[in-house]
């Protein structure tokens, strides 16, 4: 998995998690607040993915070997994801918070 797509698999999660409508937007925000840079229609093909599958679903699946790209992010971060290891710091509760407007 390239860096684009785990950046984009953090920042859907982190959006999932805080129960914020996941949209291209707001993906490409969560990004840029990490400084992370992506090709543009990462966040767009992430958004359209979140919209058509449940993303506890995902989550819960990821095992399997048909799992989509988002249910692969944790595991991956355990074997350091590069620049896209940045986005999960970038939305601590402790330190800086974004604004997201849901």
């Amino acid at each position: 998995m390239g860096s684009s797509e785990l950046a984009c698999s953090y920042a859907t999660l982190i959006l999932h998690d805080e129960e914020i409508p996941i949209t291209a937007e707001k993906i490409s925000t969560v990004l840029k607040a990490a400084n992370v840079n992506v090709e543009s229609y990462w966040p767009s093909l992430f958004a359209k993915l979140a919209q058509k599958r449940n993303i506890d679903d995902l989550i819960l699946n990821s095992g399997g070997g048909g799992a989509a790209v988002v249910a692969v992010a944790a595991p991956a971060a355990a074997a350091g994801g590069g620049a896209a290891a940045a986005a999960p710091a970038a939305v601590e509760k402790k330190g800086l918070k974004l604004k997201i407007s849901s």
